[in-house]
């Protein structure tokens, strides 16, 4: 299914209504007045692909895979992109062109998510926020030239591990940015995991949600308000899993996943839906 054109809702309904129908997705109206996006089908079929693209399942018609793949043809597709922090495999480039768009703690030392070997980006002030958001606005309008419904920034929670140099409000206000580019280019937005920041969702601009592991935090329910069930959740332990689907599998997209997201065909490839 191609991107969406942001036309009128009328307009939007008719261009949509098919493929609405073959690819668990809806048309919704902004709040905000920015125009229709195409919304995924609450607790649709879903399959969490961002470490490499394969042929999804059966009856799979939402399909999330990293800005540097392709869209799964015949489902609803959301763009991964690392928003807040960078790649590994891209730090030197971003020390090269923008190394003021890198946060860095009172000493001049990068600020590091050492989990993922990541340099956070550093969204402290408006200005900082402006440029990042032209350099990964480009990212997401590339999303939307090859043809995916959605985007999906990721790290969001970024300020948690600043070390106290950034605010929920600072990462809040860059997201506000990516949102309006990304509805400008007609891509839907995910909320990126971060509960503390659910009462602010309409204010950003989130469309939907991913919400990695709400079921082990009992977080799923306050999602679910917030995005009337359209959540896609992602859990990485079969314990996890059992619980989440026994409590919110007729409601939400729950997939289990291997921790690497491997692709299917590689050892320790994991997938299961409720």
């Amino acid at each position: 299914m191609p991107a969406p054109t942001v036309v009128s809702p009328l307009r939007a309904a008719a261009l949509l209504t098919a493929a609405v129908l073959a690819a668990g997705c809806g048309t919704g109206q902004r709040p905000d007045g920015g125009g229709s996006v195409t919304l995924p089908t609450a607790g649709a079929r879903f399959d969490y692909q961002i470490g490499g693209g394969y042929p999804p399942a059966k009856g799979v018609r939402v399909v999330s895979r990293d800005r540097a793949d392709r869209p799964a043809s015949g489902t609803y597709s959301v763009c991964y992109v690392n928003a807040f922090q960078a790649q590994p495999g891209e730090s030197s480039w971003w020390r090269r062109h923008h190394p003021d768009l890198l946060l860095h703690d009172r000493r001049g030392a990068p600020v590091v998510d050492e989990e993922w070997d990541e340099v956070l980006f550093d969204v402290s002030t408006p200005a900082r926020r402006t440029a990042l958001a032209d350099v990964v606005g480009r990212w997401i309008d590339d999303c939307a030239a090859r043809g995916f419904q959605a985007v999906e920034p990721d790290n969001l929670d970024s300020f948690e591990r600043s070390r106290g140099l950034l605010t929920p409000a600072q990462n809040a206000a860059y997201a506000r940015l990516l949102a309006a580019r990304a509805h400008a280019a007609g891509l839907a937005v995910a909320q990126k995991n971060t509960a503390e920041l659910l009462p602010r969702h309409a204010d950003v601009g989130f469309d939907f949600a991913v919400a990695e592991e709400c079921g082990e935090f009992d977080e799923c329910g306050d999602y679910a308000a917030a995005y009337a069930n359209r959540v896609l959740v992602v859990a990485y332990t079969a314990a996890d899993f059992g619980r989440t689907c026994r409590r919110w599998g007729g409601r939400l997209s729950v997939v289990l996943r291997d921790r690497d997201v491997r692709p299917a065909g590689q050892r320790g490839h994991v997938f299961r839906t409720c």
